[in-house]
């Protein structure tokens, strides 16, 4: 899938523009100082400074409004993955559509466009536009747009690797976003946060608690990854250090947005870390704190993995 020089390299530098075709210049690159702007709007984000970083994407927009409406809107979804915030997913999901930008921008817009979709329910819609969206990236020399592909393309292969005879291609996708978890200045976090689940899927929490410790040295204290540290955590059976941070996350999300999803999925993650424990008192409490009106509100929005382990032990109300 790498991409080598020839026919279809003309045709994607000609869609990105004459300075993408050498291999060294970032599709995604901005003016200097646009592109210094830009970083410090993901930085924020991560730091979970919203409006910090909303306000520096919007004096990005007066320069270039196509890469301020991505930017913004990738904020827009960090946020709601972070505090539950609804109201920012549909933003997004309305000025992603609403926008345009050029070159690679705009492909990335279409791709988050699709995310945004597919968490609103409108699940065949966004797999057809992350599709379509990705496949421009296929042949892409630029390191970035390869990683947005692998994205795709990892969980294509993962999906038909029962068949006989179909190619796949799982670990070379790995090695490209490993790398481009590490390096990538402005999309990191985009890759690191995918690679982690796919290492998680294949059951090697080793690997996905390393590419989580990384994301944290970058953005230390950041709530979702130091869950996605718990999870690694407590698949590794370090039940003690898991519920620590849990524990942490629990109060910390109660304070910041109240009985948010990401609350109450520290809730349940609690109850069936101390279950495996065997601390049944501790588990049977944090269960309990499930039977409430306000969970009831927003269920739908629960990860449907831990919903079914909990069924599963038997601590789902």
């Amino acid at each position: 899938m790498l991409l080598h020089f020839g026919i279809k390299t003309v045709a994607v530098a000609t869609l990105f523009g004459a300075a993408s075709a050498f291999a060294d210049t970032s599709f995604f690159a901005l003016p200097k100082e646009l592109q210094a702007e830009a970083k410090r709007s993901v930085e924020f984000a991560l730091k979970t400074d919203y409006q910090k970083s909303y306000l520096i994407s919007q004096k990005i927009g007066e320069k270039n409004p196509g890469a301020a409406c991505v930017l913004r809107n990738v904020a827009r979804l960090s946020e709601f993955d972070d505090v539950g915030d609804t109201l920012a997913l549909e933003k997004a999901a309305k000025e992603l559509a609403e926008c345009s930008a050029e070159g690679a921008w705009d492909v990335l817009r279409a791709f988050e466009l699709g995310y945004a979709q597919t968490s609103l329910g409108s699940s065949f819609k966004g797999a057809l536009g992350t599709r379509s969206a990705a496949k421009k990236f296929e042949d892409v020399a630029d390191k970035d747009a390869q990683a947005f592909y692998a994205i795709y393309a990892y969980y294509v292969d993962d999906g038909l690797s029962f068949l006989p005879f179909v190619s796949d291609d799982r670990e070379a996708y790995l090695k490209i976003l490993e790398e481009r978890s590490q390096n990538s200045e402005l999309f990191w976090a985009l890759f690191a946060t995918p690679l982690a689940w796919m290492y998680y899927d294949k059951q090697e929490y080793g690997k996905a608690l390393k590419v989580v410790e990384r994301a944290l040295s970058k953005a230390p204290q950041n709530p979702v990854f130091l869950q996605m540290k718990a999870d690694m955590l407590y698949k590794q059976q370090k039940y003690g250090e898991a519920a620590t941070i849990y524990e942490q996350s629990a109060k910390a999300y109660l304070t910041r947005t109240g009985k948010s999803v990401r609350y109450f999925c520290a809730v349940g993650n609690l109850a069936r870390i101390y279950l495996d424990a065997g601390e049944l008192e501790k588990s049977k409490s944090y269960a309990k704190k499930l039977v409430d009106p306000e969970y009831e509100k927003i269920e739908k929005w629960m990860p449907g993995s831990l919903v079914k382990d909990l069924k599963k032990k038997d601590l789902y109300p």
